[in-house]
């Protein structure tokens, strides 16, 4: 194929493929050729693909791969660097991106369905963020992730409220600091991923995570969800009575009744996600 023709087929090809996988739906960025930065148009598409999982009943669970060797190595910072010469050196344009892209983020954490990262090569800047975003994370052994941006002299201030709500101070600052690239079983050990499997295993391995929490209450992780991070963001005694109120407004809901009468009837319930 003629390199003219070449781009042009990249250029009409989808940012994001969608998928679904029974009740696991699966978006898969779609931008290998570009190490599929988090461009202003991947943005915006993926935070319309959040709203679509979000109002789709037959969606339990969601898991969020790539193609090519990086899960997404950050902003795109050609198309950043293009906006120098707006009349007000750019400001405008990055302001509105940093916010596009803190309010996607956002979006996972709010979305009312579990959202999994399937990592198959690097995660850099707010590609790491993108994984720390997400409430779990299986990564592939060849995997490695990186706040990288102060290597071009940018400290990844909007990656770290992610990255320092998943781990350790101290590890998060190094992270921050140097910017160096950690493997995969050290994320693990850090827990900014949840499982490290084979490379090239890394998406089933997801998927089936997602259709383990798929069998139970909807209702319940969703509500689950939500508690876990508000909860996190109070002092003790406020966690421990917002959390009192979620378990009580649980104990209320249909799937607690069937659930603790299958429990003690010794057979398997039958959830209606209410």
């Amino acid at each position: 194929m003629p390199a003219q023709a070449a781009r042009a087929s990249l250029e009409d090809a989808p940012l994001l493929l969608r998928e679904n996988v029974g009740s696991i739906a699966l978006i898969t960025f779609n931008r290998p050729a570009t190490r599929n930065t988090l461009s202003e148009e991947v943005i915006a598409a993926m935070h319309a693909a959040l709203d679509e999982v979000a109002a789709d009943q037959a969606v339990r669970a969601l898991v969020v791969a790539a193609k090519g060797p990086a899960f997404s190595s950050g902003h795109d910072l050609k198309q950043l660097t293009s906006h120098r010469s707006d009349p007000d050196g750019g400001r405008a344009y990055f302001a509105n991106t940093m916010n596009a892209c803190s309010a996607m983020m956002q979006a996972i954490v709010n979305l009312p369905k579990p959202v999994i990262a399937a990592v198959q090569g690097i995660a850099t800047a707010a590609g790491c963020q993108l994984v720390a975003s997400c409430d779990l994370a299986v990564a592939s052994d060849a995997a490695r992730f990186a706040t990288s941006g102060i290597d071009n002299g940018l400290f990844c201030s909007t990656p770290m409220v992610a990255l320092s709500r998943n781990v350790a101070r101290k590890h998060a600052m190094e992270m921050l600091m140097t910017g160096e690239m950690i493997s995969a079983q050290r994320a693990r050990e850090i827990g900014l991923v949840n499982h490290v499997v084979p490379a090239g295993q890394e998406r089933d391995a997801a998927i089936a995570l997602g259709q383990k929490i798929a069998r139970k209450s909807a209702f319940a992780i969703r509500i689950g969800k939500q508690a876990f991070y508000r909860q996190a963001e109070l002092s003790l005694a406020d966690a421990y009575r917002l959390t009192a109120e979620v378990m009580t407004e649980n104990m209320m809901a249909f799937d607690a009744i069937e659930g603790i009468g299958a429990f003690i009837e010794k057979r398997e319930p039958k959830w209606r996600d209410e």
